[in-house]
């Protein structure tokens, strides 16, 4: 029995106040009974605050089974192809979830951030520079990028894309800063996105901001608008220029090759000049060589025979035949020359009309030539 309680139902404290009367608080023993009684009702328990009764077995299994369900789904964590999961063990990192199915404590113990390390990311930057030799140009560019270690991206620096906005725009800056105009706005663009792409890159490791530079595109640098005027007809003019060099370059492509190949044609046909005379004179050094044995053996045989074939050689180039009768002043004048012509294939002089126009002559001069054509003539009769 407690101190407050009486048999008689006169319930008085030490100070004076009573128990359960209307116009006092509540007892502290009253306010607890209660709220077991209203948590028992929920499991199962009856009103009447008797705990005899924990209630049924099925509704502790619901219970377990909710419970299980709940940590398998707050465990099991699913990180697609693209994805990397940050595990953090109280706020500490741990490890780094690769692709697949994965397992991990239950929050608040850890916990785990997924993280998109294969989508391309692109950022721009337009901004008016300097040039190297004081002039003012627009530029304007795209940079594309990814998550390359998704741990320094989280970590290692606060916000990671104004880092990669601000090192952008110093790269961009430095090289443009180091470049002449000309070489900007005509074939320095490509030159100048690669050199971009290379120092922000360098940038990027230097801080350990865990992104990868894919490629940075660069538009066409273009003048202020004040000056734009005057921009253009340089530009008209430089590309005059071009045009007149590549046509310079054309006609030089195709006036050195024909100059070389001539060159080469008649440095051959001096080579096959050389050895075609060479070989001749030493094959006509060789014959000789050849006759002079001959002649050291006969010399006359060898004289006759050197004129019988000079003779031939200058003969048979010629339109006219000697005859000798041989004891006779009479001379009978035939046109062999023209039956020659005839008889060569090939030439003209087809038709068979000769003239014929016999003639008397006193010579009795011959050669030995026509003697022989009259003796084979009167041997055939």
């Amino acid at each position: 029995m407690g101190w407050n309680e009486t048999p008689g139902g006169n319930n008085k404290d030490p100070w004076g106040r009573k128990g359960n009367g209307n116009g006092g608080p509540p007892d502290l023993d009253e306010i607890l009974r209660k709220m077991q009684q209203g948590f028992g009702g929920i499991f199962g328990k009856r009103p009447g605050g008797s705990t005899g009764d924990r209630g049924s077995p099925f509704t502790w299994i619901l219970v377990f089974i909710g419970l299980l369900a709940w940590l398998a789904y707050d465990m099991a964590y699913t990180i697609d192809q693209q994805e990397r999961g940050i595990v953090l063990r109280f706020g500490k990192f741990v490890t780094t979830l690769q692709p697949g199915l994965n397992f991990r404590l239950p929050r608040p113990i850890e916990d785990v951030i997924i993280i998109n390390v294969g989508q391309v990311r692109s950022i721009t930057h337009k901004a008016t520079m300097l040039t190297q030799d004081e002039n003012i140009v627009d530029v304007e560019l795209a940079v594309q990028w990814r998550i390359k270690n998704p741990t320094d991206f989280k970590f290692n620096v606060y916000s990671p894309e104004s880092t990669l906005h601000q090192s952008t725009e110093s790269a961009v800056r430095e090289v443009i800063g180091k470049s002449e105009l000309d070489f900007v706005l005509t074939e320095g663009r490509s030159q100048i996105a690669q050199s971009q792409q290379i120092l922000i890159q360098q940038i990027m490791d230097d801080y350990g901001t865990g992104i990868e530079i894919l490629g940075v595109e660069m538009q066409p640098a273009k003048p202020p608008e004040e000056v734009k005027a005057a921009f253009d007809d340089a530009i008209k003019s430089r590309e005059d220029e071009q045009r007149l060099v590549n046509e310079a370059e054309a006609y030089r492509n195709d006036i050195i090759p024909r100059a070389r190949g001539a060159a080469a044609r008649l440095r051959e046909e001096a080579n096959a000049y050389n050895a075609r005379v060479i070989a001749r004179a030493e094959g006509e050094a060789s014959r000789f060589e050849q006759l002079l044995v001959q002649y050291e053996r006969a010399p006359a045989v060898t004289r006759q025979r050197l004129y019988l074939d000079s003779i031939e050689s200058v003969l048979s180039n010629t339109n006219k035949v000697l005859l000798d009768t041989e004891g006779s002043n009479n001379l009978m004048y035939i046109p062999i020359d023209k039956i020659m012509e005839q008889r060569r294939p090939g030439e003209q002089g087809t038709s068979t009309s000769s003239e014929y126009s016999p003639s008397v002559s006193g010579s009795s001069s011959a050669t030995d030539t026509g003697a022989n054509y009259l003796d084979r003539s009167r041997g055939m009769r």
